[in-house]
């Protein structure tokens, strides 16, 4: 099984020019003692930050409303260097004077960060920090001065491109995983290392696969592998939501190989995903949808996964619609931060699925028809929340001279089916409203279908009741094929509708 083909555009660092700087790497030391790392939760949604573009952290954090956020990205410099940097910018070195602040301001408010390393870029040029330093003992030390210098409690490994081919430089990765998880336990810290990596739509390619692999063999705990779900360049046509499903699934059976021992909780709380919005790289045939974002909410929560995440915060708009792989904005039409909206509460803790419910709508929801003709009209349903059911479809409030039906009586939520409406010659001219009405277990919804009919009959003398006029005590109004007497002064209180003690008296069939 051969791995997606991936362009360099996604993930792009845009550092500019940096000075190459040549290092003997960090001493790995029992420094940052005294402060054990919050770990996060056991559930949460963090995505990507661009940390190369000048955004402040904090504050899209306060605009968009996400509490967690990964930053992307720490790689060396220059390929042979064992010095990390944000971004691979000689200027921007691990040190509180850059992004400390804006970390402390996302904890205050409850939140946390998680410190990406590699990407596509540092992937491809050989500076991901594995590939580039040949000295375990500096590759843990990078990991460490980034987990004392932020205090942080998860480390991410964005593995990628030639990183998934360069086996020295995996089995250097995951021996300093090891290294530094055995000085974070002599220390008292709490750390974990997930690994970020591309996927298939049934699983991990051999070549992701065989980074863990190499984990276990040098006893490397990764206490969460995250696939990357779009960009996956195979030609066919794509629903991205199904395909996130089908991709875990076959992760976590990829993940039970690994780990025999683990229960089937365990390995769907070590599954992460992380979606593009909108037209990832590829094109329009890979577009992961609003629709599809509530998708993955229900699903992930229904399985318990540890981490949802997106590529990235600043694409959380819809600036530019029907462009693809665009750094800034999504290429489909959304509100701005919809899609972190949807994915903000799954870092909740619970794992307790949505109760399955539906929306309904109505595709025309009028139609003015001559006496003795027929309309249609589309029933369309969604899944709002939860998993798809069966919706069972009904329409009333059809008067004499009109039938109304539907077709299917029932769909699967996500299904559709047509509103039926015949009329007679003997159908009564006048405005109608019918409901259809959609019922999945105790989720019921409805929606109004308005039919006029034109040129029917008009035994009914008297004029037809209008929602602005004025009306007072004996006023008569024709409605629905019915005389109806004011027993006040009424406005905007429509006939048949009132009651047996309301404003209007049924004077029967005219």
């Amino acid at each position: 099984m051969t791995g997606p083909v991936r362009r360099p555009v996604l993930r792009t660092l845009l550092t500019g020019v940096v000075t190459a700087v040549a290092s003997a790497g960090l001493a790995l030391t029992g420094a940052g003692t005294a402060h054990a790392a919050t770990p996060l939760p056991a559930h949460v949604f963090a995505p990507y930050f661009e940390a190369y573009n000048g955004d402040s952290l904090s504050g899209l954090a306060s605009q968009s409303g996400n509490k967690y956020l990964t930053m992307a990205f720490i790689q060396a410099a220059t390929k042979g260097s064992c010095t990390p940097y944000w971004n691979g910018d000689s200027g921007m070195p691990i040190a509180s004077a850059n992004f400390g602040s804006d970390i402390s301001t996302l904890r205050a408010s409850g939140g946390d960060v998680i410190p990406s390393f590699g990407g596509f870029t540092a992937d491809d040029t050989g500076t991901e920090i594995a590939d580039s330093c040949t000295d375990v003992n500096s590759i843990a030390a990078a990991y460490e001065k980034v987990i004392t210098t932020y205090d942080i409690s998860r480390i991410d490994l964005d593995t990628e491109d030639n990183s998934l081919t360069n086996t020295a430089g995996i089995d250097r990765r995951n021996k300093a995983v090891k290294a530094v998880e055995d000085w974070a336990a002599a220390n008292g810290r709490s750390i974990q290392f997930s690994y970020t990596l591309p996927t298939t739509t049934t699983g991990l390619a051999d070549s992701g696969l065989k980074v863990l692999q190499n984990a276990v063999s040098n006893n490397a705990r990764i206490d969460v592998v995250n696939i990357m779900t779009f960009d996956y360049y195979d030609g066919a046509t794509h629903n991205m939501a199904t395909d996130t499903q089908t991709a875990a699934q076959g992760l976590h059976d990829q993940l039970k190989t690994l780990y025999p021992s683990k229960t089937d909780a365990q390995l769907w709380g070590s599954i992460g995903v992380t979606e593009m919005p909108g037209i990832d790289d590829y094109g329009a045939a890979e577009t992961f949808t609003t629709a599809n974002a509530t998708t993955v909410y229900n699903w992930a929560v229904g399985k318990g996964i540890n981490t949802l995440s997106f590529w990235a915060l600043q694409r959380d708009n819809g600036g530019c619609p029907g462009t693809g792989g665009s750094d800034s904005c999504s290429g489909t039409t959304q509100s701005t931060w919809q899609f972190s909206h949807t994915f903000e509460p799954f870092t909740s803790g619970t794992t307790t699925p949505p109760a399955n419910d539906f929306s309904l709508s109505l595709t025309p929801s009028s139609a003015s028809v001559a006496a003795g003709s027929s309309a249609t009209s589309s029933i369309k349903t969604a899944v709002a929340a939860g998993s798809a059911q069966s919706v069972a479809l009904s329409v009333s409030g059809a008067p004499a001279g009109v039938t109304a039906s539907v077709s299917p009586a029932s769909v699967t939520a996500g299904g559709s089916a047509t509103l039926s409406v015949s009329t007679t010659a003997a159908a009564a001219s006048g405005t109608y409203a019918l409901t259809v009405t959609g019922t999945e277990g105790s989720a019921v919804h409805t929606a109004t279908y308005t039919l006029t009919v034109t040129g029917g009959t008009t035994s009914c003398t008297a004029a037809q009741w209008s929602s602005s006029a004025i009306y007072v005590g004996g006023n008569t109004v024709s409605w629905k094929g019915h005389t109806w007497k004011a027993k006040w002064w009424t406005t905007n209180e429509e006939p048949g509708t009132t009651g047996e003690w309301g404003v209007w008296q049924d004077l029967g069939a005219c």
